[in-house]
């Protein structure tokens, strides 16, 4: 039965937290579409409300049940994620030379995207049964890296360098939290860039390019290094308070491109100025430092590593996108979490924010 306590403890800060950034999203969305809408611009806009509107439901959805549950089915929602990693590997949908969608009846979506998810949950079940080590040593570690290791290899072969990326720092993220002895940390650290080489090598081609265009911002400014450079036109144009809301030249003449998903930073840079973008920008930070809130003040182990994951999704994603479209870092592909366009994250990082809820509202049955 439901237990009035849990409405009264609901968590409506992070609730009108998302609202905010959800609706922010969604009016960038129609300014980054606007000029397309004669060529299905006005169908991404709409596709858009309809994932919030699910992705609010899927929240909502993920309050109902103790989130404990989750471990006795950390290890099943796993291996269904792995699974269906594999299967787009073998008839998911081909889009600009990267397989990365499962299509069922008229709706595709990234099974890489539910992987973050099913990977937190499996580590915070991990380190939280044994949580009776004070610092853990590499060989303490075999597992995690393992369960880490399928999925990003998986991802890799999509290719989607940037989702594996995300997923590698989130899990070093979680590995902090719980307390790495100081000298296998260095170790991790020394054999990860020593491995650098290797991973160059396995790149594909326009990923190289990427990143030296990243060192080389002029040297291929019509290729690879087009992206970049359009996108801080855009942010550099956008000055203190903008040009004005669906007035962006940059954005109307199409000039920045993916500005619907990867760079609607941009959109928004351009159009609302920095005040537009450091009110974004403040609005994920209170986000950020609620759920890291939630995971401090959580009662349990499986309840703070969990929050701790969830959040370190968010915030991660949030890093690398704004740094990639300011040219801080290579473009790598990361869309910024519920502000980007797309079905498949908005509703991953709902269900993620629903059990950072979940966390919130169920502390006090441990006080």
């Amino acid at each position: 039965m439901f237990d009035r306590r849990l409405i009264q403890n609901f968590d409506w800060i992070l609730l009108i937290l998302l609202i905010l950034i959800g609706a922010v999203s969604v009016l960038n969305l129609y300014s980054a579409t606007y000029a397309i809408r004669d060529t299905g611009g006005s169908q991404i806009f709409l596709k858009q409300i309809y994932w919030f509107l699910i992705g609010f439901g899927v929240l909502l959805l993920m309050t109902t049940f103790d989130y404990h549950i989750l471990e006795r089915l950390a290890y099943p929602a796993y291996f269904f994620c792995i699974g269906l990693l594999v299967l787009v590997l073998i008839v998911g949908d081909v889009h600009s030379g990267s397989q990365r969608w499962l299509r069922f009846g008229g709706i595709s979506f990234q099974p890489s995207e539910l992987a973050k998810i099913s990977l937190v949950v499996l580590l915070a079940k991990y380190f939280s049964e044994h949580g009776e080590r004070t610092e853990y040593q590499l060989r303490d570690l075999w597992q995690p890296f393992l369960y880490i290791a399928i999925p990003c290899f998986l991802i890799i072969r999509e290719p989607d360098l940037g989702t594996a990326l995300t997923l590698v720092i989130v899990c070093f993220s979680i590995l902090l939290f719980v307390k790495i002895r100081l000298k296998s940390l260095v170790i991790l650290t020394i054999t990860s860039i020593s491995a650098a080489p290797f991973i160059w090598y396995n790149l594909q081609e326009y990923q190289q390019r990427r990143i030296l265009t990243f060192l080389r911002p002029d040297m291929d400014t019509l290729g690879a290094g087009y992206h970049i450079n359009q996108s801080k036109i855009a942010i550099g144009s956008g000055l203190l308070w903008g040009k004005g809301y669906l007035k962006g030249t940059q954005t109307r003449l199409h000039f920045l491109p993916e500005q619907h998903t990867d760079f609607a930073f941009s959109v928004l840079a351009e159009e609302w100025g920095f005040i537009g973008s450091a009110g974004l920008l403040f609005l994920y930070l209170l986000l950020i430092f609620w759920g890291i809130n939630i995971a401090r003040s959580s009662k349990d182990r499986f309840g703070s590593i969990l929050a701790l994951g969830i959040v370190a999704i968010v915030f991660w994603q949030l890093v690398v996108n704004v740094c990639m479209v300011t040219g801080l870092l290579p473009v790598v592909g990361i869309p910024l979490a519920i502000f980007s366009y797309g079905g498949s994250s908005i509703i991953s990082i709902m269900a993620g924010m629903g059990l950072l809820m979940n966390i919130s509202m169920r502390r006090f049955m441990f006080q």
